[in-house]
């Protein structure tokens, strides 16, 4: 019951964060007040992570439980990119979704499948997979503030918003570092999986292994297509979301129908 406190302020925080953001939209660098808040929900976020764990021997990594953390890890590594890089503004989208994301786990994530139960190698897995689908999160939601970048540029004139941002190039070469990390991450995901789980193709996880497949198969063809063809604009818009929508499906789809739809 403790831990739902520093929840419900996280919740308030972020929601503050991004009304500073949206005030100062059309402004180059993100408000310290709104980072501050920002920060503040980060910081509460993980107290209720680590509470929790603590509550029942583990994490909790069911539906609603893995949704928050993910959500969570996302903003986290928004704000520390933040810190070198122009990122901050994608947290009007990043900010309002782990405050959603949180107040669902409070409200109904009641499923226990303790991550403490499976052992190293599992955790590894299972920490690495979500990891890289927080950084493809990230890698989708700048890819379209990419395009609506690029989109604005050849209006006239352009939204100040779209003018405040950094330059086309800039934003390029950082969508494709954070596909890279995404990339390393997964990969490690895929060799843990493959080494430490018995049957991968199993009936309850095929789906989840083929999809996951699919999608390291068009985030590194996009890479390579980047150093080798220089593709950038819409085709590393479609490729960045069609990953990232085979991530979501492989990750939250099979959850969803396990958890809620076979009650499994």
């Amino acid at each position: 019951m403790f831990a739902t406190v520093p929840a419900s302020i996280a919740i308030c925080c972020y929601v503050t964060a991004v009304v500073f953001l949206v005030r100062h939209i059309s402004e180059t660098n993100a408000p310290r007040q709104a980072l501050f808040f920002a920060w503040a929900g980060v910081v509460l976020q993980g107290g209720y992570v680590v509470a929790g764990a603590q509550a029942v021997g583990g994490f909790n990594f069911g539906f609603f439980n893995t949704a928050a953390l993910v959500s969570w890890i996302v903003a986290l590594l928004i704000l520390i990119a933040a810190i070198t890089k122009p990122v901050a503004k994608l947290g009007v989208v990043i900010f309002p979704l782990a405050a959603l994301m949180l107040g669902l786990d409070l409200a109904i994530g009641e499923y226990n499948r303790l991550l403490s139960a499976q052992g190293w190698p599992m955790t590894l897995h299972i920490l690495t997979s979500i990891v890289a689908f927080a950084l493809m999160n990230i890698a989708a939601l700048q890819a379209l503030l990419l395009a609506f970048q690029d989109q604005q540029l050849k209006s006239h004139p352009p939204k100040r918003f779209a003018q405040s941002l950094p330059s086309l190039q800039a934003m390029e070469s950082l969508l494709f570092q954070i596909l890279s990390v995404g990339v390393l991450f997964l990969s490690v995901s895929l060799v843990t999986g493959f080494i430490f789980i018995e049957d991968l193709f199993a009936q309850h996880l095929a789906h989840k292994t083929v999809l996951s497949i699919l999608a390291w198969l068009l985030f590194v063809g996009l890479l390579l297509g980047r150093r080798r063809y220089g593709w950038r604009g819409q085709t590393a818009l479609f490729w960045t979301l069609g990953g990232f929508v085979l991530l979501l499906l492989a990750y939250f789809g099979s959850r969803f129908v396990l958890e809620f739809l076979l009650r499994r």
